[in-house]
């Protein structure tokens, strides 16, 4: 319509109403281009908001997944100092008190990761919806390191594991892992992360089956040795697992994880 008037404007060299109708189709122009800016600007800020949020609660659980697995392996790393300071007649363990131990450091822990949020904004080239930095580092390097495959690995592929898998009567293991393994953990409860598997037991087995399992253990130097190497190996991945985060990326996961959902 105003294009229209224009141009009859100018067929008839009306000038004013030329000025006018000209300084309408600019300010409509620009109108139109602020408004679709404002509603692009809008929709990406809810964008932001919502992935921001879904991001944060997906870190909110590898916080747990962090601060639980370092947990897990330091009791699994005690209880194979424990074992191997006995066998080694340094430090006096009750035959149960050995095979619980022996077992237990055997053990090797994993988390279902949460990680969907940040594939999705790496694939679409959306990552920089998040617009805090520091939460943005956080899934950087969460998200890029390997301390948890590597951890699972180390545990899977243990020859002290593995040697002990073997050697040891099955109806031992059974009993071991039934009444002394892996205690269950509910979701974000840290008063007792520390106890996953470092906790008071008993095996329930009868004293001839006990001193029969410690006898193969205090019979045998190659737990010994096996011992030696798996303290080392869930002590260098530890220390790996914290070279993969920088230190104020360890700090704000202590933050996240406190974090109510």
């Amino acid at each position: 319509m105003i294009l229209r008037r224009l141009s009859q404007s100018l067929k008839e060299q009306n000038w004013t109403a030329i000025v006018i109708e000209f300084v309408l189709l600019v300010v409509g122009v620009f109108l139109g281009i602020q408004v679709a800016n404002w509603n692009a600007e809008r929709v990406s800020n809810k964008e932001s908001e919502i992935f921001t949020n879904r991001l944060r609660e997906d870190l909110r659980i590898e916080s747990w997944n962090y601060i639980s697995l370092n947990s897990y392996y330091g009791n699994v790393l005690s209880n194979a100092e424990k074992a191997l300071a006995a066998l080694e007649g340094e430090a006096q363990l009750s035959n149960e008190a050995l095979i619980i131990a022996a077992f237990r450091a055997t053990q090797y822990g994993e988390v279902v990761r949460y990680r969907s949020t940040y594939d999705e904004l790496v694939s679409t080239g959306s990552i920089a919806l998040i617009k805090d930095p520091m939460l943005r580092k956080t899934a950087l390097q969460i998200y890029n390191g390997l301390a948890y495959e590597n951890l699972k690995s180390e545990g899977i592929n243990s020859r002290y594991r593995i040697t002990f898998r073997m050697k040891m009567p099955l109806n031992v293991q059974n009993a071991i892992g039934s009444k002394c393994g892996d205690r269950p953990q509910d979701f974000g409860d840290y008063s007792d992360i520390n106890t996953i598997l470092d906790y008071p037991c008993t095996t329930g087995l009868s004293p001839e089956n006990i001193d029969r399992a410690a006898r193969i253990l205090r019979s045998d130097d190659v737990f010994i040795e096996l011992l030696r190497l798996r303290i080392g190996d869930i002590k260098s991945q530890l220390g790996n697992a914290q070279l993969f985060l920088s230190e104020d990326v360890r700090k704000n996961i202590l933050s996240i994880a406190k974090e109510k959902s």
